[in-house]
Parts: structure tokens; sequence; C-alpha cells
């Protein structure tokens, strides 16, 4: 690979998350003497199932799926989330090898990789697809049908956590967990944090602990030039962005960001709840439609076919899960 070569980066992001994708891409340009060309896919108008039960959960859950077509079926290409983060040069993940493989993913994630007691975090953390290497000449994904086969080939969770539309010899799981640590920041080592628990994303909450990094990281734009105040503060009347955040900036002055105290949260919390600030506000809602959504399918499954065609279908979807992890179980 050329060090003149283009590293082409495709960031799944929604309109509420426009500005962190220019964080993000500071933060990797500032890293690295790459070509890189940063290109927010929320623009992406993808149809979605019949079936609501298998319906995009962000507006852009299915947009990497385009990647290889965006691509001209050429080259490679590297898909992230927008709630992400830089600290090292990224020609360390863009040159990892596919080894033969269509696809380079995470890895199985270390014992670190579970943070207890974090608040908005889950039970327990899983690896996730949302870095990934596509070698896109390998790659003959049409979007439209993939969308398409959540109507009874298999689930969203089939779709998106397993990679089900591929055969396990053509995904590696080679992107070491340092270039998608999951709200876990090691100096010195951590290529990249996901910032994947939106309840405490920097943006929406003061209560991530790494949340200054991200911030230090739009102190250094505002001081730079490469993002206005006046930017920030749309992005606040918009309700994207937490109001206590220009708050915390200012507090910081010429900085470095530090991490917040227990009082900073609280008094935090409290700007933005007299702000009446609602955090993700469109995402929740449009959970909300999909959840009555679902409803007054089953419901009208149920009027047509009767109680038992639920059973049936939900049960029929169960069994394409557990023949899917035994697929996966079998061919390692």
């Amino acid at each position: 690979m050329k060090s003149t070569d283009i590293a082409n980066i495709f960031v799944g992001a929604d309109r509420s998350q426009l500005l962190a994708v220019k964080v993000l891409e500071h933060s990797i340009k500032r890293h690295t003497d790459l070509d890189v060309r940063v290109r927010a896919m929320d623009d992406l108008a993808l149809p979605d199932p019949k079936d609501p039960r298998q319906a995009k959960r962000t507006g852009f859950s299915f947009t990497r799926f385009a990647i290889p077509q965006l691509m001209g079926y050429k080259g490679r290409a590297v898909y992230l989330d927008a709630d992400m983060l830089v600290f090292r040069d990224f020609r360390e993940l863009w040159e990892l090898p596919f080894d033969g493989a269509k696809i380079n993913i995470q890895e199985e994630l270390p014992d670190g990789a579970q943070v207890d007691g974090k608040t908005g975090a889950p039970k327990k953390r899983v690896k996730q697809c949302s870095v990934m290497l596509l070698d896109c000449e390998r790659l003959d994904w049409d979007p439209i049908k993939i969308i398409a086969g959540l109507d009874g080939q298999y689930t969203y969770e089939q779709l998106m956590s397993q990679m089900c539309i591929l055969g396990e010899s053509e995904v590696k799981y080679g992107v070491p967990f340092r270039w998608n640590s999951l709200e876990v920041y090691e100096p010195g080592v951590t290529g990249l944090i996901h910032y994947t628990d939106m309840f405490t994303q920097p943006w929406a909450s003061p209560e991530n602990k790494n949340g200054y990094l991200w911030l230090e990281e739009v102190r250094m734009m505002l001081e730079s030039g490469a993002l206005s105040w006046a930017t920030l503060e749309e992005e606040v009347k918009l309700g994207f962005f937490r109001p206590s955040m220009l708050v915390e900036l200012k507090e910081a002055g010429s900085g470095p960001v530090k991490p917040v105290t227990p009082e900073q949260i609280a008094r935090y919390t409290a700007i933005d709840k007299d702000a009446k600030f609602v955090k993700h506000r469109d995402v929740y809602e449009a959970k909300k439609r999909r959840e009555a959504a679902v409803k007054a399918y089953e419901a009208n499954l149920a009027a047509e076919s009767g109680p038992a065609a639920v059973a049936v279908n939900a049960a029929t979807s169960a069994v394409q899960s557990f023949a899917s992890s035994v697929k996966k179980f079998v061919s390692r």
C-alpha cells in the first residue's frame, strides 16, 4: 500500500451528529499524514424493511452496506460511527490486512473492556462492527437487496451483529480493541475511543469520565478557527448539544479541558435540566415510533391469522437467530 493512497472514511451519522463527525475528522487528521477523505453518511435515502421489527435502530444503521457501491466497488474503505475520537496515527488502522477476508472488524473483547457500574452502560459489552475495514473490490453488496433480506431471510441482529450476509472465512476479527475502545481510554495505548453509551456521550451528558478528551478536541478546534463559537451555540439551540457544554468550555479557558469533578457534574446537570434539554431527543422519538409500528404490525398479524400466527412468527425469528449462531460456532 502506497503512502499516497487516499484513506476513504465513511461515518454513520444523522443531522444531530454532524458536528461530532467534524470533531472526529479533526482528531484523525491531527495525528496522521495520510490523505484522509471523510464523508458523513447522513444523506443516504435507504428504505426500511416491510417488517418494522427489523427496521433500522438509527437513521444510519444500514448505510455501511452502501460503502462498496459508493466506492464504485474499488479499493478499500473504513466505516466509523460518529461518536468516536482518535489519538494515534490512523495509518495503524488503515493498513490492517484482510488476509483473504472481505471485511475486518473488532477482535474478541479483552477482560478490561467491561466497565462495571458506568452510568448508561449495558450489562455486558460485546464486540462491535462499528469500526469496519472493507475490501470494496470483493464486496458485491447492494444495500437495497440487503435490506430486503430482512423480510424473512434474517433478522436485524443477525445482519448487524453477526454479519450473516458473509461466510465466516470472509470476516476477519482483526481490529484491536485499542482501535475500537468501548468507553475505555488508556493514555499512549488507545488509538480510538468509542463513546458508545448514548446516555453519556460527551455532547449529551457531563457524566462521562472520558468526555473531557472530546471537549478538549472541540476547544482546540475553537482555538485554531476550525470551529466557531456561533456554530456550537446553534447546535445547542437546535437541541443537539447540551447547554452546559458551553459553560464547561468557557470554564476550561485556554485549556486543556480537565476531567469533571462531582461538583461540576451536579452543576452542569442542573443547567441542562433548567434548559429542558432532552438527550438524543430525535433518536428516542424515532424509537417510540418504531415501537408503535411494531405493536400495530403484530396486532394486524393477529387479526389476520390469529394469535398463534404471531407466536409462530416470533418463534421462526428465534429459530433463525439460533441457527445462525450455530453456523457461526461450527464454522470456527
